[in-house]
């Protein structure tokens, strides 16, 4: 049986996370801040929604920033980071005037900027809101079943790109081309919201329930 940790620091619906884990098939579902739980946990849910001052301050004021280094580098448990939880894992945002985030992946949170068009040269509105295509850069077990080019909701004004080119796992086009997500040892790490993306999305999250990076 699955005990999953999904971190909760205050932002962003966690129950539509939890929900879709235990419909893939998460034995036990756990949204909490609590250090005993999230410890226990056999793997690691990492989520938010929201600005990523108000997200950063309230992950050091909960010490979640402590548990999701001790979970990922100490424990080595997997850990799965979606939409502003992958944007916190990197060294700044340029959001809310620039915010230092927790530089566990080296690489910035950028703006999409203004004007923003697509490659027939429409005007592209921010925040990218909706469905788009994920292309699949390198292969990984959380990609498995999963078609190349697949479509999966985003919520976002600020994109992610990672200094390492080869953390990349899948990218996206939004008028400049973006980490849609990113892979190393044991975490993975996406800008769409798996549990708002139907199919795929659900394929996504039962492959985490499975996935045994040791192997």
């Amino acid at each position: 049986m699955q005990r999953v940790a999904v971190i909760d620091y205050g932002m962003g619906n966690l129950h539509s996370v939890a929900s879709a884990l235990e419909h893939v098939g998460a034995g036990e579902v756990h949204v909490t801040c609590e250090a005993a739980e999230i410890r226990a946990a056999d793997r690691v849910v990492f989520p938010g929604v929201g600005a990523i001052r108000d997200c950063m301050a309230e992950i050091r004021r909960l010490q979640c920033d402590e548990l999701l280094r001790s979970a990922l580098t100490e424990q080595r448990k997997p850990v799965l980071a979606i939409c502003v939880g992958m944007q916190a894992l990197l060294s700044r945002s340029e959001e809310n005037g620039g915010v230092d985030c927790l530089d566990i992946i080296p690489g910035q949170v950028k703006h999409f900027g203004q004007p923003l068009h697509d490659t027939d040269g429409q005007r592209l509105k921010v925040p990218h809101m909706g469905w788009n295509e994920v292309r699949q850069t390198r292969a990984h077990p959380l990609w498995q079943g999963i078609p190349d080019n697949s479509r999966f909701y985003f919520v976002h004004s600020y994109y992610v790109h990672a200094d390492d080119r080869a953390l990349q796992a899948g990218a996206l086009n939004y008028g400049v081309e973006a980490d849609a997500a990113l892979a190393r040892d044991n975490l993975f790490a996406v800008q769409f919201h798996p549990e708002k993306s139907h199919t795929a999305g659900l394929q996504l999250l039962r492959n985490f329930l499975e996935w045994n990076p040791a192997c």
